[in-house]
């Protein structure tokens, strides 16, 4: 990693009022001032101002150690964050843009939560192994006191329409985690084509200035077109395996 120039942004430094203790962040943050000074040396907080020998932190401190506690709770270790943000962060504020881009959600469907009950009801089944499955392909998420969230209704939906066919709804699910396994390797495809021919350009320039706003606006791009995508594949080869699939049948039925 370069070492990076630590600018001021003079816009910022005024709003900044850097006048908490490193006792006041600590307890602003939730973090240990032993952490705090840890982050320090290791250069992924830049120095307090100080004054009269002691040293006062102000916001984007706080914002800093925020999302380095995001980072660590997404599993990356220190040394990753540091790499990704720059020495001392100056690229921490960019990052920040560029994560707000990579959690906005798509415009989808709410998440919609479901007592117990309400499932049973809707499915006709009361099956914990049919249930844990769910669960595991994140179809369902236990919140605990007997309600789940369904990140997608809509698939929850296509599951109600399937056994309303007369589809056993446990043969379903099964087919849920066969699709969830294509799906996923596809989604990690699309990734690391944007990561190859993108980011890793990018970075190994040093992460030019004028490129950062158009690698937060490939990210926003990223999910819209994925699906897009897929969905086009999809439809193309579900339309190639009906024929398929049918044909054969009504071939043998002659």
């Amino acid at each position: 990693g370069q070492m990076a120039s630590v600018e001021a942004h003079p816009e910022e430094t005024a709003a900044d009022e850097r006048e908490l203790t490193v006792e006041q962040l600590a307890f602003e943050t939730g973090m240990s001032v032993r952490n705090i000074r840890n982050h320090q040396s290791r250069g992924l907080l830049p120095p307090p101002e100080v004054r009269a020998r002691i040293g006062y932190y102000g916001r984007r401190h706080v914002e800093r150690l925020r999302l380095i506690q995001e980072m660590q709770a997404e599993g990356l270790k220190l040394s990753a964050i540091k790499r990704l943000i720059g020495e001392y962060g100056s690229n921490a504020e960019r990052f920040a843009d560029l994560r707000a881009a990579l959690k906005t959600p798509l415009p989808a469907e709410a998440p919609e939560v479901l007592s117990i009950a309400e499932l049973n009801e809707r499915f006709g089944v009361e099956d914990p192994k049919l249930t844990a499955k769910a669960e595991k392909l994140g179809l369902l998420v236990d919140l605990g006191d007997g309600r789940y969230e369904a990140p997608s209704p809509a698939l929850l939906r296509a599951a109600e329409e399937v056994q309303g066919m007369g589809i056993d709804l446990a043969a379903a699910v099964n087919v849920m985690a066969k699709l969830q396994r294509n799906s996923r390797s596809s989604a990690r495809a699309f990734v690391e084509l944007f990561l190859n021919e993108l980011w890793e350009p990018f970075d190994d320039a040093g992460r030019p200035e004028d490129g950062w706003a158009e690698i937060t606006e490939s990210v926003q791009r990223l999910r819209p077109l994925g699906v897009e995508a897929l969905v086009a594949l999809f439809r193309l080869d579900l339309s190639a395996e009906i024929e398929r699939g049918f044909g054969e049948v009504l071939e043998r039925s002659k």
